[in-house]
This record gives C-alpha cells, structure tokens and sequence, in this order.
C-alpha cells in the first residue's frame, strides 16, 4: 500500500486537502498500477516557526 505523506505550513483549506488527495490518489494509482482503495495519504501541518528555506525561518519572512 503506498503511503504519501505530505507536509505543508498551516493554513490550508480541508477543500484543498481533500481536492489535492482525490487527484494525487487518482493519479499515484494510475501510474503505481493499485486500486485507489490501497494509498494513503497523510497531511502533517507544520507551524511557520517551525520550517525554515534556506536559513531563514519561514514566519521571518
């Protein structure tokens, strides 16, 4: 079973999680050749205190 996991900064919308696991589901299980039934998808919401692109913590900016 494949699992996605992915991590974003805080703030999106349910609407866009759910819109983006129907059509990352539909399309990871075209390419990966497995029901849809068989892939996870997990969302992890992380604080922008807690992420930081080339040095710099993402709430600096």
């Amino acid at each position: 079973m494949p699992a996605i996991n992915v991590k974003l900064l805080k703030g999106r919308t349910i609407e866009q999680k759910r819109e983006f696991a129907r059509v990352v589901t539909q399309e990871a299980s075209r390419i990966l050749k497995c029901a849809p039934e068989a892939i996870d998808i997990i969302f992890e919401d992380v604080e922008k205190h807690d992420w930081a692109v080339g040095g710099a913590l993402a709430s600096d900016k």
